[in-house]
This record gives C-alpha cells, sequence and structure tokens, in this order.
C-alpha cells in the first residue's frame, strides 16, 4: 500500500522538521521552524511529507517551489528532500519524487529539479534520482560570500 502524501503548511512545520534536521544538523528545530514560517514560505517554499503514524513527525520530507527562467519556462524545483534514517529503505524518497512528478504535471511546469551535494555519503541519493530518471543537467556553482 502506498503511504498518503500531505501537505504540511504553516502551523504543522515542525512535523517537518525532524527530517530537514538530518539534512541540515546545523539548525535547531525552533530555529528552523522560524525560518521555514517567516523566510522560506512568503517566498513559495512548500512542503508535503510523508507521515506514517498519526502525531509523529513525517518520515520523508520534500521542499519545494515553483520558478521560471528562460532555461526552463516553469518548473518544479525540489529544494530539500529527506528521510528520517529509521525510515530508509521503505521506498518513500521514491514515492515522495512520484508525486512531485504528478504534481509538477498537474501545476504544467516544463520541469523538475532538485541539487544533490557530492560525496560518497550522497551516493544512495543519487541513485534514487538516478532510477526516476533524473540527469545531470548542468553544474551548480557557488560563490559563498561568509
Amino acid at each position: 500500500m502506498q503511504p498518503d502524501i500531505i501537505g504540511i503548511s504553516e502551523g504543522e512545520t515542525e512535523l517537518a522538521v525532524p527530517a530537514l534536521q538530518v539534512l541540515w544538523p546545523k539548525y535547531e528545530a525552533a530555529e528552523m521552524t522560524r525560518i521555514i514560517d517567516t523566510v522560506l514560505r512568503p517566498n513559495g517554499y512548500r512542503l508535503a511529507g510523508i507521515v506514517p503514524e498519526p502525531g509523529g513527525p513525517a518520515a520523508c520530507v520534500l521542499g519545494f517551489r515553483l520558478q521560471y527562467s528562460l532555461w526552463l519556462g516553469k518548473s518544479f524545483y525540489i529544494v530539500d528532500m529527506a528521510t528520517l534514517p529509521e525510515y530508509r529503505g521503505r521506498g518513500y524518497a521514491s514515492v515522495i519524487l512520484d508525486w512531485a512528478k504528478a504534481e509538477a504535471e498537474r501545476l504544467d511546469c516544463k520541469a523538475l529539479h532538485l541539487d544533490s551535494a557530492v560525496g560518497p555519503e550522497r551516493s544512495s541519493a543519487h541513485r534514487v534520482y538516478m532510477g526516476k530518471r533524473y540527469q545531470i543537467g548542468c553544474h551548480h556553482f557557488v560563490h559563498k560570500l561568509e
């Protein structure tokens, strides 16, 4: 049976935070919730997740936004995707990527895209993306100003 994917709205952000802290451990839960609700959401960031146990945290979370460019037109950009370690290996990442594709098609997007860090610790995530027919479409360069 496929797990249900729910939208996680403002006021429910805490459901997503434990999984997102796996991806971004530098944030305390309260700070992450504040940033998501006061900075990211007003700029179009949305959350969806799989919550396998009522009242429990999301086992797998997807943070995304719509964006527009001359290159791709309207696209569905996956900003964050994380699964709690105790829920890995259950296919949740694959299910939520399928949901993202269906949602992007529903919203008339021309592409889905995401950035992923590199390194051996990311190889299992890369296998999931490649298995879903994501391709390496460009190099993403960063010039940090900190």
